[in-house]
């Protein structure tokens, strides 16, 4: 990791195989499109769980450097916050709820996090998730198997907006470490007014999630929520695992060998399944920090015109 001060206007990623992301040749189209001229985007690739002395240099770096913007962050959302949650002026409310951070930004001299995943995981859900869905299939819930911060986004996502008469049956987490399936519980415990059941489940080994999905309703949503298939190949499944009949499948990624999306996919035809990808996922999450980083709203027609432009690097267009 070489951090060197910017000499242009720069905004950073924050992940661990950030130069395969297709943002390298999307960003200079976006920032083209919306107006920030002479911008660029840079990588900075760190370990999983690395020490939080290479993740308070990262962070200290970006505070201190003029040109430097911010940053948006994936993979080490959790650790970043524990690591370097005292270097920043301000911190959003869902930041210090699920002590987690998406988003660095610069406002009137402060350093800014935010937590964007409880709302941008929402709005790609709600892309393939019909309205009223819940209410209409009653044994379907939801499978997140992962318990870092893209699963405690979507865990919020459901409990804020519950108890209104369209909720899942269950949500359940499945997880390969203690620590983190301890954490996501205890969160669960404290934004769950409305009592949607929950069930967390140690499961360190690909047959153990095999048997949690198992016991999955018919219609459930099945969430790889983990890095397996984008930063690490393979799935938390293994090819013996059967998805629930009817059930709406998401992989979160959209690059990487995306094994457990081809899982799914295999089982299409005859389960029934909606298999989905991570493209708009990609898209609302990338968007909604370059938001706050430039201090502009990108929805609407603006949103689809950054869609229009990244599809043609993911052969989408």
């Amino acid at each position: 990791m070489k951090l060197e001060k910017a000499t242009q206007p720069t905004m950073y990623f924050i992940g661990v195989t950030t130069g395969a992301s297709s943002i390298m040749k999307v960003f200079p189209e976006w920032a083209q499109a919306l107006g920030l001229n002479d911008t660029v985007m840079k990588g900075i690739d760190i370990a999983i769980h690395e020490k939080p002395e290479v993740y308070r240099e990262v962070v200290s770096f970006i505070k201190n450097d003029p040109l430097s913007m911010g940053a948006l962050v994936t993979t080490h959302k959790i650790d970043i916050y524990n690591a370097a949650k005292d270097l920043f002026e301000y911190l959003d409310p869902y930041a210090l709820q699920f002590e987690e951070l998406s988003s660095i930004s610069k406002q009137d001299g402060k350093l800014c996090g935010h937590a964007k995943d409880p709302i941008t995981c929402g709005m790609a859900m709600e892309e393939f998730v019909p309205d009223n869905y819940w209410k209409e299939h009653p044994e379907a819930g939801v499978l997140i198997i992962g318990a870092g911060g893209s699963a405690i986004s979507m865990c919020s996502y459901y409990m804020r907006n519950a108890g209104r008469g369209n909720d899942p049956a269950k949500i359940v987490i499945s997880n390969r470490s203690k620590p983190r399936l301890d954490s996501i519980q205890e969160i669960c415990s404290q934004m769950n007014p409305a009592g949607i059941p929950t069930e967390f489940y140690l499961s360190p080994e690909t047959t153990d999630n095999d048997a949690v999905l198992a016991k999955m309703g018919r219609g459930s949503l099945i969430i790889n929520a983990t890095g397996l298939g984008k930063d690490r190949p393979g799935s938390p499944l293994s090819d013996a695992a059967v998805f629930p009949q009817d059930a709406l499948v998401w992989e979160i990624n959209y690059r990487g060998d995306l094994l457990f999306q081809h899982q799914a996919e295999a089982q299409a035809k005859n389960r029934n399944l909606n298999v989905n990808d991570g493209w708009m996922y990609f898209i609302y999450g990338w968007t909604q920090v370059i938001a706050e980083v430039f201090h502009q709203e990108i929805l609407g027609e603006k949103l689809k015109k950054m869609d229009q432009i990244a599809a043609k690097f993911n052969n989408r267009g």
